[in-house]
């Protein structure tokens, strides 16, 4: 299968992009130098030209700060640009795929089903929601993942610092760092930031999207873990699974207020994994394989 990927540079598309290439795709992913989503017609010329079987469309601005200071260009950049990879997927007779997040929701409503309305309540979501619209509205072979709580590795830069966030993205992966250096790693908890998700391995949503583009899903997929959990419960079962101190772990409000963020964004996945045909991975297995990645790509220091 020829794969179009957008955003491979990326944190979750780097993954995507190694889990395609391991199973056997040719993998065609130019970064913004070589062509502007935002450019309609260049877009079109250039997918066109590359005869993709599908397109997965990973990138975002990812720049809250300029996002916020420049309105036109975030829709841009989110709505704008997918509406041209629909079009250009459209023109080359391809599926396409387009990367959401549990985001959509406004975190009262957790677990989420496929067909729980969105309801955002901060700019990042409200563009996510904006952009799986137009997918369902406008491509010919369309489906959104949903991913949530992404965990892992930066396969394009796997020694960048990981920061905890008011997310769930990149907790794992902090807590390790620290827990590995011996130091104490403080849990943020807050009504104010996102405390409950489902967490999910990069490489398991990467395996779950291959599988959707070879059934050729349609509709909404939830490609997420198979267990729900709170902020302090993942980052003291990583520790268990990476054999380090989970006494180490503490709580704490975070430093630093911020926008709205929702609180509660587990997905519910039942229809998800019935049309895929698979049982979604537990929280153990998923944090097993992720130690197992970290190590073979040199990012331990224990």
């Amino acid at each position: 299968m020829k794969v179009f990927l957008t955003g491979a540079s990326g944190f979750v598309g780097s993954n995507l992009a190694a889990v395609f290439a391991a199973r056997g795709g040719d993998v065609v992913a130019p970064g913004h130098a070589e062509l502007d989503l935002t450019d309609r017609d260049a877009t079109v010329r250039f997918v066109v030209g590359a005869a993709p079987d599908a397109i997965v469309h990973a990138a975002i601005l990812n720049d809250p700060a300029a996002m916020a200071a420049d309105r036109r260009a975030a829709w841009d950049a989110y709505v704008g640009a997918t509406r041209n990879v629909v079009d250009a997927a459209n023109a080359a007779g391809a599926q396409v795929v387009l990367i959401s997040t549990d985001w959509v929701f406004d975190g009262t409503q957790g677990p989420a089903t496929e067909t729980t309305p969105p309801n955002p309540v901060n700019q990042y979501g409200f563009l996510k929601s904006a952009s799986e619209l137009v997918v369902a509205e406008r491509a010919q072979r369309g489906a959104v993942a949903r991913i949530a709580g992404v965990q892992g590795v930066h396969r394009a830069r796997p020694q960048a610092p990981r920061r905890q966030d008011h997310g769930f993205g990149y907790l794992v992966a902090s807590v390790v760092e620290a827990l590995a250096a011996g130091d104490p790693f403080t849990v943020w908890e807050s009504d104010a930031i996102n405390m409950l998700a489902t967490p999910t391995l990069a490489t398991d949503a990467g395996e779950l999207i291959w599988r959707a583009l070879a059934r050729e899903a349609r509709g909404v997929l939830h490609c997420c873990g198979g267990e729900h959990a709170d902020r302090v419960t993942l980052a003291r079962r990583a520790a268990e699974a990476f054999g380090l101190d989970p006494a180490l772990v503490r709580t704490g409000p975070p430093p630093q207020p911020t926008g709205a963020v929702p609180y509660d964004t587990r997905l519910d996945a039942t229809a998800t994994a019935r049309v895929l045909a698979v049982e979604l991975p537990d929280l153990d297995s998923q944090l097993a394989r992720l130690r197992h990645e970290m190590e073979a790509l040199s990012c331990l220091t224990t």
